[in-house]
């Protein structure tokens, strides 16, 4: 009668004793390459940021390998990590589209900005440049909107769909009641690609990716949409200065890994990610691209996430944006 309890007890005293000797999946942590998600084309904002943050991570933690994972307003993307092992091996670059603007429009996206991740760290906040190209009919944000009130509907303003410059632009016509077509894009690199092709006559995207590009003249800065001018960009007025002083607005970033993931492997990512904000190799890179590092912690970022989805998604019904 007592065989059956005795092979119970050894059984389990045997499956303990080879967890035991198990190392701790944060101990063999990572034993393979590790994907970071960038829901958006490459060439844009986020996948610069994306390239920049997994080079870095090369170096201290392991391997991380950038996949663009674009469509739906950067919702596929976001999913795919939402619905990933929690293991550490699948992260999210998060940003306002993501983690706002994409969910709003696309209700069914099937996964939750706050439930269904655990945030690891904020990583930049990128400030926003209206530009137009070098062949468009007009210089300032007042030339622009003369221009539009002399030809209404025939001037165009490109987009990335989902996107913030996509809510920019939309609060743009808002604000200033101008009869202007918006243009949605799959991403922020064909805008840029039509804008100094003269495809399109303007659009709202990140010093990150048009400080070099204005730079070289290839497209024109009509304002910054700062409350104050930027230091790498002294001659551009800022859109209050412009005579839209209610529009203004960052990019920002963070990782962030499926809800679930092990403690232990968020807190090494983490220590990891902002050993390497504070290097200097980082600080000018960051600083070339007109960004600034944060900082905070994983309680302010998950705050700022969810006030973020609040915001953006009233901004959405506002704008009265539609999916693409």
């Amino acid at each position: 009668m007592m065989r059956r309890p005795l092979f119970i007890a050894a059984a389990m005293a045997t499956a303990f004793a080879a967890l035991s000797a198990s190392p701790l999946p944060a101990q063999n942590y990572p034993a393979r390459p590790i994907r970071l998600i960038a829901p958006f084309p490459a060439g844009g904002p986020v996948d610069v940021m994306a390239r920049l943050i997994a080079q870095q991570l090369s170096t201290t933690v392991g391997q991380v390998v950038v996949e663009n994972r674009p469509g739906a307003g950067s919702t596929l993307g976001a999913k795919s990590v939402a619905t990933a092992d929690p293991d550490g091996y699948t992260l999210l670059l998060g940003s306002a589209a993501s983690l706002g603007i994409g969910p709003a429009l696309y209700p069914t996206a099937g996964y939750d900005p706050i439930r269904s991740f655990v945030p690891i760290a904020l990583v930049s906040n990128v400030p926003y440049v209206m530009v137009a190209a070098m062949n468009a009919p007009f210089t300032t944000v007042p030339s622009l909107l003369a221009h539009a009130k002399a030809n209404p509907g025939r001037l165009n303003i490109g987009v990335p769909n989902g996107a913030p410059p996509h809510m920019l632009a939309l609060q743009f016509r808002r604000l200033t009641a101008a009869d202007i077509t918006v243009v949605p894009y799959k991403g922020a690199s064909t805008v840029i690609t039509d804008l100094i092709g003269g495809q399109i006559h303007a659009g709202f995207e990140t010093t990150s990716v048009m400080l070099s590009h204005l730079h070289e003249r290839k497209v024109r800065g009509l304002a910054v949409v700062t409350e104050k001018r930027l230091p790498q960009l002294p001659e551009l007025p800022t859109m209050i200065e412009s005579g839209v002083p209610d529009l203004t607005g960052s990019s920002w970033t963070g990782i962030l890994a499926p809800a679930g993931t092990p403690p232990e492997i968020v807190a090494r990512l983490r220590a990891a990610i902002l050993e390497g904000l504070k290097s200097d190799d980082m600080k000018d890179k960051f600083a070339r691209l007109g960004a600034e590092a944060r900082f905070w912690t994983q309680e302010e970022f998950a705050r700022f996430i969810a006030d973020e989805s609040q915001r953006l998604t009233a901004l959405v019904r506002l704008t009265g944006a539609k999916a693409e």
